[in-house]
């Protein structure tokens, strides 16, 4: 069973940045690819970003693509989410996920599941 916790959250102005975390547990973190999705009031949930089981491919939505930077540390057996030039658009629930297939060659948002809890984020204008 995997356990995640995300953190990092908070409320910032338009423009600014956050970098949240993702700490997991019950698996070998460094062998399974990584996810970030984030769902909005009244929003379906989003696929944000994703990262291999090495950190050598990564993939970006097109609305923060740019300003998101998705990276890991399996020594800590955590995956990061650095967000730059944050928008109100931006503001959301983020969730953090873990592929249940380990050494998958491709990522894809249907492969994720072992959902975190969520971390808020909420810029302002």
């Amino acid at each position: 069973q995997v356990q995640l916790l995300e953190s990092g959250g908070g409320l910032v102005q338009a423009g600014g940045s956050l970098k949240l975390s993702c700490a997991a547990s019950g698996r070998i973190f460094s062998n399974y690819a990584m996810g970030w999705f984030r769902r909005a009031p009244g929003k379906a949930r989003e696929f944000v970003s994703a990262i291999n089981w090495n950190g050598l491919k990564t993939y970006y939505s097109d609305s923060v693509k740019g300003r998101f930077t998705v990276s890991r540390n399996n020594a800590r057996n955590t995956v990061y989410l650095q967000m730059n030039g944050l928008k109100p658009e931006d503001t959301a629930l983020y969730f953090c996920a873990m592929d249940w297939v380990p050494y998958r060659p491709a990522i894809r948002e249907e492969n994720f599941d072992s959902w975190g809890q969520g971390t808020q984020v909420t810029v302002s204008a």
